[in-house]
């Protein structure tokens, strides 16, 4: 969930192993490994949480996702089946 909007929905197993959602596997790769030497990439999102009250237009998470494109300024994604599970990206197959 992201500024009050679900991103993401699948088992909570796949959603945890392999996220979709840019936001969803920014928050996965923060959470650390329970293996010893088991380290994956970060993802550090850029910039500071849009205000609830005054989300941006088209997808909210825009504004700090590193895949954006122009067309996430103006459209704002349903959440649709994509990739196997219910995502609100235009950016996943």
């Amino acid at each position: 969930m992201y500024l009050g909007r679900v991103v993401e929905i699948g088992p909570a197993g796949e959603v945890l192993e392999m996220p979709k959602h840019p936001y969803t596997r920014a928050l996965r790769s923060v959470v650390p490994s329970l293996q010893p030497g088991n380290r994956h990439e970060r993802i550090v999102l850029r910039g500071e949480t849009p205000n609830p009250a005054e989300v941006p237009p088209g997808c909210r998470f825009h504004p700090r996702c590193p895949i954006a494109v122009d067309a996430c300024k103006h459209q704002d994604p349903a959440l649709e089946s994509r990739a196997g599970r219910m995502v609100a990206c235009i950016r996943v197959e």
